[in-house]
């Protein structure tokens, strides 16, 4: 399961021939593996986020890369940050996943949420609907996808959804973690409580407390044990060897990239030091784990490797 996560954001990296970009996104998630990394995720878009860039930019499907990156890696787990499940029928998704754990020798995690970005959907023609409407798909889609990863063949008339004896041959090779991405206290949370193996809060650090009340009073009502979950929170990093080459990358990338202003407040910058030390005051909060993110500077070589060094340890200790 996810303690310490490395996520890839974006693939808009400063003088990188298109030949080179697969390249360079191997080379992150080579590091993160080898610097104390246990999952290396890409998001589910076609189009980038609006806080990353302009909605043209560089976006890979994530599960063809996911296979992809699995013959350049040997021990991390991979996934999705966070599925979208808007975007395929729950039966595809089920074998999507098993072909990652089949070609990654049992690596795969299943990340998913209910899909938020209407404008990818409005330009791709995926169908948006209400907010109601994505949670009610994405209860009735985990009901589909985790019997056909558990071995079973389920039925299900739903309203969304429609399936009859649904097989999953070849089945994974072992049991893939679920995740569930997001915070909403009322229906995402008591979705972990019922569906899932691990919860990636996104929220600020002064909601986590009620956030782990609001997933604690689920399990208790659903009769689940809580510290059968794994929380994460998501985060977002720019570590250098010291804090003015720290602030200097994130800065350029600012400069080549005006929306990332905004993530400027959230966005942990500095040394080694620096960053342990917030992270550790992070993890006193009462979360199991963080994931990562290095939009700044993950593709320079040995920054993601320098993250993963300074992060395992406050993770293992």
């Amino acid at each position: 399961m996810t303690r310490l996560g490395y996520q890839i954001p974006n693939f808009s990296y400063p003088d990188t021939a298109p030949d080179q970009l697969f390249p360079t996104i191997t080379a992150q998630a080579v590091e993160a593996e080898e610097s104390g990394f246990d999952t290396v995720l890409v998001m589910d878009h076609f189009y980038q986020l609006p806080m990353l860039g302009e909605p043209d930019e560089p976006m890979i499907e994530c599960y063809t890369l996911l296979a992809a990156l699995a013959q350049h890696t040997s021990r991390v787990r991979l996934s999705a940050l966070v599925t979208g499940n808007t975007y395929r029928n729950p039966t595809l998704l089920a074998k999507i996943v098993t072909a990652l754990d089949l070609v990654s020798a049992g690596r795969a995690q299943l990340g998913i949420g209910a899909g938020w970005f209407e404008l990818e959907h409005d330009c791709l023609g995926y169908e948006f609907g209400t907010f109601t409407d994505r949670f009610e798909k994405l209860e009735e889609a985990l009901q589909i996808i985790l019997p056909m990863l558990r071995g079973e063949r389920p039925s299900l008339a739903g309203k969304w959804y429609q399936v009859s004896d649904a097989a999953n041959s070849p089945a994974p090779l072992g049991r893939i973690p679920v995740m569930i991405g997001g915070g909403g206290e009322r229906k995402t949370l008591r979705m972990v409580a019922q569906y899932a193996d691990e919860s990636n809060l996104i929220c600020g650090v002064d909601e986590i407390g009620r956030k782990l009340d609001a997933l604690a009073q689920h399990c208790e009502r659903l009769g689940r044990d809580r510290s059968e979950i794994v929380v994460t929170l998501q985060t977002s990093a720019c570590v250098a060897p010291t804090h003015e080459q720290a602030q200097q990358e994130f800065d350029a990338y600012v400069a080549r990239n005006p929306r990332a202003e905004a993530r400027r407040g959230g966005a942990i910058i500095g040394s080694p030091e620096e960053v342990a030390q917030r992270y550790s005051a992070l993890l006193a909060t009462g979360i199991d784990g963080v994931t990562v993110n290095a939009p700044a500077n993950g593709h320079l070589p040995g920054r993601v490797d320098l993250l993963g060094r300074t992060l395992a340890p406050l993770i293992n200790r």
